[in-house]
């Protein structure tokens, strides 16, 4: 992880240009109208996990935001984001904070992801949700990107995909039930020919970005 810090520190402006690059332009629209729909009607406050620089939290109404490199909070920070600098292993907030949690692909990124969850659902309200957006190992565009990874892109390399089952267990095992989904950029990946997309319900195969509503076992009937 501590390797993984000093990149987000080192390159938080170029991770940051991505949103106003051609294809970031495109895809992040799509991202966020893909996370949104699970958002709404959830209890405030709301705490985005692994927020860099703030583009979500911004775009999605988040008031909160965590992120163990300092620098990419700044940025945040001139986003009107409330940012702390911390670990999602190691949340500095108190039991049952929350009514929403995002993470949006930063599950790849951790090197506990199991300990992550675990403490997203201590400090979710047993009325709140967490909302998951990840590009999973074995999807078109999960693919892709570990191709540029072994290619030795900088971000890509610092990632350890997961693939869809393997995501499912780490949520179960941290007291956590799927409830709805959407998926997006079901288009073959592509840097230079993305298009605008309206997403989808549901988990579908071919999604390159899919989002996931969760809820602490028990709390409401399964949908998913």
């Amino acid at each position: 992880m501590l390797k993984t810090v000093q990149l987000f520190e080192k390159l938080a402006e170029r991770y940051d240009a991505w949103y106003d690059s051609d294809i970031g332009k495109v895809a992040f629209p799509i991202e966020v109208n893909c996370l949104r729909p699970l958002l709404f009607g959830l209890t405030r406050p709301w705490l985005e996990i692994g927020a860099g620089t703030g583009r979500f939290a911004q775009a999605l109404g988040v008031e909160v935001g965590i992120d163990p490199a300092f620098r990419p909070l700044q940025l945040a920070r001139q986003r009107q984001v409330f940012a702390v600098q911390a670990f999602g292993e190691n949340l500095p907030f108190r039991d049952s904070t929350f009514g929403a949690v995002l993470i949006v692909v930063t599950l790849c990124f951790a090197d506990d992801p199991l300990s992550l969850l675990r403490e997203v659902n201590r400090v979710l309200r047993d009325d709140g949700a967490l909302v998951l957006g990840m590009v999973f190992a074995d999807s078109p565009w999960g693919e892709f990107y570990m191709r540029k990874a072994e290619l030795g892109h900088p971000f890509y390399s610092a990632a350890h995909f997961l693939t869809r089952h393997q995501t499912q267990n780490l949520l179960l095992q941290a007291g956590f039930k799927i409830v709805a989904a959407k998926s997006a950029l079901r288009q073959p990946p592509s840097e230079e020919n993305l298009l605008p997309e309206i997403p989808s319900d549901g988990d579908h195969q071919d999604a390159g970005f899919v989002a996931w509503k969760a809820v602490k076992v028990g709390e409401c009937s399964v949908r998913f």
